[in-house]
């Protein structure tokens, strides 16, 4: 008896990591996580180290039921080391399991807002060959066929996700043809993190099976069309039992550097979509707002009325690494409340 385990990872490809994977067959059925071994791969195919010293290492971190193979067989997702066993330089995991530990007592949970564009050769799902369809507007949540394009998909990644065990907690069409959005969460930085890659990864392979491609470009379409961003949901215990502690999260996002210090690192492209058009904050300004779509941080209405909850970080582009973003936001935030005694 053997089962199938599908090893991913992310690569060093700049300026935005692609994700790799390769199976595994292994004798028996899954027993865990720690009985899963360290696996090796060629680094310099994937932009992650030199031909003469090209050995590099597979941790697994998580794993996953298999929804496209069914069965015992399992996605195992995966942080990259040096053979000395240090992590990588492309593993940006490390240090978000670091900042996680420091401040877990204050209880950091993210939801992320996945944005994406399917396309059909060169043209996005849904816009006609030559040309471009209606303006954006009635797209956005829409129904029939003349405003939704790429619905079949949709439907099976979202049943993927739910049965790999991700934290999906829904889906929608978004403003342009052929683009739309899943959100992961609410969990914890590593959980939503890892959780986004492989429904990434399940969204790539399950575009696959469409003779579709789907993309996390920020701007997919140039012009008078929303981009795509990864809207990124944030709260402590404290956030979630007090208004002061969400605006002490919200100045602390505006302080000193911490804009443009957040910003450079929250996916490249990031000035093609954040340009104060289209839902969004110049990227070189920074405002936060009550039921602001154009600021760069919103606090939703009921979070204001309600007097708790969280806060929604706009900035982050369709392609940032979640280990980054999340780890930016619990760096600063939590520092801030530390200092504030709001924890």
């Amino acid at each position: 008896m053997t089962f199938k385990a599908e090893y991913i990872w992310i690569d060093g490809t700049q300026p935005t990591a692609k994700l790799r994977s390769k199976t595994k067959v292994m004798a028996g059925s899954p027993q865990g996580l720690d009985t899963l071994p360290l696996w090796g791969f060629d680094g310099s195919s994937t932009n992650q180290a030199e031909g003469h010293a090209s050995d590099l290492v597979l941790k697994p971190v998580a794993q996953y039921p298999d929804p496209i193979r069914g069965g015992d067989d399992i996605l195992v997702m995966c942080e990259v080391l040096n053979i000395d066993m240090t992590p990588h330089r492309s593993n940006t995991r490390a240090a978000l399991a670091e900042a996680e530990e420091k401040f877990g007592a204050q209880e950091p949970i993210f939801g992320i807002e996945q944005e994406y564009t399917f396309f059909e050769g060169e043209r996005p799902l849904g816009f006609p060959v030559g040309g471009f369809p209606a303006a954006q507007g009635g797209y956005y949540c829409g129904v029939g066929t003349d405003e939704i394009h790429g619905r079949d998909i949709v439907e099976a990644h979202l049943e993927n996700c739910l049965t790999a065990g991700l934290a999906i907690s829904g889906i929608n069409a978004e403003v342009m043809p052929g683009q739309w959005e899943f959100q992961v969460g609410p969990v914890g930085p590593l959980d939503v993190s890892d959780q986004l890659w492989i429904a990434r990864w399940l969204l790539y392979r399950t575009a696959e099976d469409f003779k579709v491609s789907a993309t996390l470009d920020p701007k997919p379409v140039k012009g008078d069309w929303n981009g795509a961003g990864a809207h990124t949901n944030f709260s402590t215990k404290a956030m979630r039992e007090g208004y002061d502690a969400i605006i002490t999260a919200c100045e602390s996002l505006g302080e000193g550097s911490k804009p443009l210090d957040h910003v450079k690192n929250y996916g490249a492209g990031i000035d093609d979509r954040l340009t104060g058009s289209h839902e969004t904050a110049p990227w070189d300004e920074y405002k936060y707002g009550v039921s602001d779509r154009g600021a760069s941080v919103r606090i939703p209405w009921q979070v204001e009325r309600d007097r708790k909850g969280y806060i929604e970080d706009r900035r982050p582009n369709a392609n940032v690494d979640p280990y980054v973003v999340t780890r930016l936001l619990v760096d600063t935030c939590c520092t801030a409340l530390d200092k504030a005694g709001q924890v």
